[in-house]
C-alpha cells in the first residue's frame, strides 16, 4: 500500500468524502464555513487556476497567505496537480524572502496583498530570475488574482498519481547559517498525519481543532490540514496575527475540542486571565510543542482549566511530533514518549548508542515522514538524514519507563517562540553599528523556563543606554525576522573569555540569570 502511487491531497480528502461528509464543516474562519464538499471543488478550481498560469508537476510555488480557507484551497490544488507547494513564515524579512525566493527556484509567489509590499521589496532584492506575484487575498491593481481564476476554473480535476517518494511538499527552516533553509517531503510524509490526533487522541468527526501557531509552521500544518481533515474533523482558522484576547474570543465562539499551541502562549494566556474563561474547560484536549513546557506551567495551566497541556516535540524535518504525551501516559517535564510508527534512538557523542536511563544523548528518529533532505545543501542533508532516520541535534535523557526530556540543543543554536535562531547572524548585524565594539547573543530561560534571548554589548561610547537600546532594536527589526530581535540588552566592560579568546557563554548566561 505504501508504494502505490497516491496524491496526497486524495489521501486526505477521500476519507471524510467516502464517509458521506460532504455536507459536514471542514473549515471554519470567522463567519465562514466551507464543507468538505466545498473544499474539495474549490481545491480542484485553484488547480485548474494554477495550471492556466503555467503550474506544473514538481514546480514549487510558495504561499505567503494568511490562515483563511483560500490557503487550503491553493494548497491542496497545488498537490492535486502534482506541483510542491511551500508555506513560508509571514514575518520573514524582505532580505529573508529574498534569498527563499532565489533558493526554491519558485515561479510563482501566491502572497496575500497585506504582505504585498514585504514580496516586491524581496523580489526587487533579487538579482537571478524573479517569480511571479499572484494575489490570494485582497487585490493589488497589475496582480493576477487567485479567486477570479477560480471562477472560471473547471470545478472537476483528476488527481495526478505520484510515487511515495516523489515531491509532496516543502518546508523553511532556518538553518546553521541562519538563512532559510529548504526542507523536501515526500509524498509518504501523509502516511504519518493522523497518528497523534488518530491514534492517541481519537479525533473524528464533531471534533473542532484550532491552532494558535500559523500554518506555516509544521506544528499546525501538519496536525490540521493533513491529519485533522483526513479524520473528518472541523478546523477553526484566525487569520491575524493572534494575542490572547483575539485566540480567547476564538475559543469562546467555535468551542474547540482539540488546541494547539506552544509554552509562551500558554503562558500568555494565563498572564492575562483568558484561561480561566469557561470554554477553555470544555476543550477536551490541549497539546504544545516548539519549545520545552515547563512543570511549573503545566501546573498553572492545569489549575486554571482543570485540563492537562499534553507536551510532545516535533520537527519541520518530521512534520508531526515525534514524541508525545498522551492522555493515559502522561509526565510533566518531559515530551513523553515515542509517537505510534516512530522509533527513536539516544547517541552519545562518540557515535555510540545509550540504553542506561538519564544519560543525555543526541535524538535520532525515523518515521515515514522524515524528509527527503535539504534543498541545494548535500553536506547538511547527509549530515542530519541516514538510512530513514534523523538527527534531531536535539539533547535528550529517558527515564526508566522511556519519557524522554528535553535537555537543549546540541549546537549553539537558540530556539526561540518555536523558531531556531542563529547567535551569529545577530551579532553579525549588531556589530555593524559603530558604537559597538563586542557583542554576543545568548538564551537565558525566563521563569516559566522559556528560552529568550539577551544581548551583551561592550559599547564605551553609548550615553543614553534605553534610548540606543532602542535605536538598536529598530535597526535589528528592519533587517532581521522580529523574533530574531533580542528584547533584553546587556552592557559589559569586556566579555569573559577563555585563554585563547572565545567568549564563555555560560559566564553571560549566568551574569543574565543573576539579573
Amino acid at each position: 500500500m505504501a508504494d502505490a502511487p497516491l496524491n496526497m491531497a486524495d489521501t486526505i480528502l477521500t476519507p471524510p468524502l467516502t464517509r458521506g461528509q460532504g455536507g459536514d464543516i471542514a473549515i471554519l474562519c470567522g463567519v465562514d464555513a466551507v464543507t468538505y464538499a466545498e473544499l474539495d471543488e474549490r481545491a480542484n478550481r485553484a488547480g485548474n487556476a494554477f495550471r492556466t498560469l503555467g503550474v506544473a508537476a514538481d514546480d514549487r510555488v510558495l504561499l505567503v497567505v494568511a490562515d483563511r480557507p483560500v490557503f487550503f484551497y491553493a494548497y491542496l490544488g497545488l498537490l492535486k496537480i502534482g506541483a510542491v507547494p511551500c508555506a513560508l513564515n509571514l514575518r520573514l524579512s524582505p532580505g529573508d524572502l529574498a534569498h527563499t525566493f532565489a533558493d526554491s527556484g519558485a515561479a510563482i509567489v501566491l502572497t496575500d496583498a497585506d504582505f504585498l509590499d514585504a514580496c516586491e521589496k524581496a523580489v526587487a532584492a533579487m538579482r537571478g530570475p524573479r517569480p511571479r506575484l499572484v494575489i490570494a487575498h485582497g487585490s493589488a491593481q497589475g496582480y493576477d488574482a487567485l479567486a477570479p481564476l477560480m471562477d472560471a476554473a473547471a470545478p472537476d480535476l483528476t488527481s495526478v498519481l505520484r510515487a511515495a517518494d516523489a515531491p509532496g511538499f516543502w518546508m523553511y527552516s532556518s538553518g546553521t547559517t541562519g538563512k532559510p533553509k529548504g526542507v523536501v517531503h515526500a509524498q509518504r510524509t501523509i502516511f504519518a498525519a493522523t497518528t497523534v490526533l488518530g491514534d492517541l487522541l481519537n479525533v473524528g468527526p464533531g471534533d473542532r481543532v484550532f491552532c494558535s501557531s500559523k500554518l506555516f509552521f509544521a506544528f499546525a500544518l501538519g496536525h490540521l490540514m493533513f491529519g485533522a481533515l483526513q479524520l473528518g474533523a472541523t478546523i477553526v482558522l484566525y487569520p491575524g496575527w493572534p494575542d490572547t484576547k483575539a485566540v480567547g474570543e476564538v475559543v469562546a465562539r467555535h468551542r474547540p475540542t482539540i488546541m494547539l499551541s506552544v509554552p509562551t502562549f500558554y503562558r500568555n494566556l494565563l498572564r492575562d486571565g483568558v484561561a480561566e474563561q469557561p470554554a477553555f474547560k470544555e476543550v477536551h484536549h490541549y497539546m504544545s510543542a516548539g519549545e520545552k513546557l515547563s512543570r511549573p506551567l503545566f501546573a498553572r495551566w492545569l489549575e486554571a482549566t482543570d485540563r492537562a497541556i499534553l507536551d510532545g516535540i516535533g520537527a519541520t524535518e518530521t512534520c508531526f511530533d515525534f514524541l508525545s504525551n498522551r492522555p493515559d501516559a502522561l509526565r510533566p517535564g518531559t515530551c513523553g514518549l515515542p509517537t505510534p510508527g516512530t522509533e527513536v534512538k539516544l547517541m552519545a557523542e562518540d557515535g555510540a548508542p545509550i540504553s542506561a536511563p538519564h544519560r543525555p544523548g543526541v535524538l535520532w528518529v525515523r518515521l515515514a515522514s522524515v524528509a527527503v533532505g535539504y534543498w541545494n545543501a548535500p553536506l547538511l542533508s547527509r549530515a542530519a538524514f541516514k538510512d530513514g532516520w534523523y538527527r534531531t541535534n536535539d539533547m535528550f535523557s529517558a527515564d526508566a519507563d522511556g519519557f524522554y526530556e528535553y535537555l537543549g540543543r546540541a549546537d549553539d543554536m537558540l530556539k526561540i517562540s518555536g523558531q531556531w535562531v542563529s547567535p551569529g547572524e545577530i551579532e553579525e548585524h549588531v556589530l555593524k553599528h559603530p558604537h559597538v565594539a563586542e557583542a554576543a547573543v545568548i538564551g537565558v530561560p525566563n521563569e516559566d523556563g522559556l528560552m529568550r534571548l539577551a544581548l551583551f554589548l561592550v559599547a564605551p561610547d553609548v550615553g543614553d543606554r534605553p534610548q540606543f537600546d532602542a535605536e538598536l532594536q529598530d535597526a535589528l527589526a528592519a533587517v532581521l525576522s522580529i523574533y530574531k530581535v533580542p528584547r533584553r540588552i546587556f552592557y559589559v566592560d569586556a566579555m569573559p573569555a577563555t585563554a585563547t579568546g572565545k567568549i564563555q557563554r555560560y559566564a553571560l548566561r549566568q551574569m543574565a540569570g543573576r539579573a
